[in-house]
């Protein structure tokens, strides 16, 4: 009578795990298709950022004392097996102005833009004789993004509906990389 008990709570043993291994193979794959559709809206949402900040950049960068003649989004390098993308340049002919874009913005992404205007001439050599400046630009904030980004000398652009402005103080100067 016991053998017969054990014998039948082996196979129910069984029977759970078997169940759990399945419940777990369609989480994971949950978690992976929800993964692509994070990836795709918060790109879709980026772009969509990024569009709403090109459209003013120009107006704001002039307001500052640089006459933007152009802006390109989204232009990409590869520099010393990396791949670059600045999300807006707004050039003229002295002047570059390299534009990060982010939904919200955190002192590491000041951090590594940072990094990348350091290398911008290199990676973008039809620039190595202009005056290059940086800015970011973004919706939301983590802590104190906005201050830091602009203790390193960047403009500070904020999007805010169908607009943007430059939060910077008065008595900015922008550095020139």
């Amino acid at each position: 009578m016991i053998l017969l008990q054990s014998k039948e709570t082996e196979k129910k043993f069984k029977d759970t795990d078997k169940k759990f291994q399945d419940t777990d193979r369609k989480f994971q794959e949950y978690q992976k298709q929800m993964r692509k559709i994070e990836t795709k809206f918060y790109s879709q949402w980026g772009r969509f950022v990024e569009s709403l900040v090109e459209v003013t950049v120009l107006k704001l960068l002039q307001d500052k004392g640089i006459r933007v003649e152009r802006t390109l989004l989204r232009e990409k390098a590869f520099y010393k097996n990396r791949q670059f993308e600045i999300d807006i340049i707004a050039k003229n002919g002295l002047e570059v102005v390299a534009v990060e874009v982010k939904t919200t913005l955190n002192p590491e992404d000041v951090k590594e833009f940072i990094e990348e205007l350091k290398l911008f001439k290199g990676v973008f050599p039809e620039y190595a004789d202009k005056k290059l400046y940086g800015a970011v630009a973004y919706i939301g904030k983590e802590g104190d993004a906005d201050k830091f980004a602009e203790s390193k000398g960047l403009f500070v652009i904020k999007s805010t509906n169908d607009s943007a402005r430059i939060t910077n103080k008065k008595t900015f100067v922008p550095k020139v990389w």
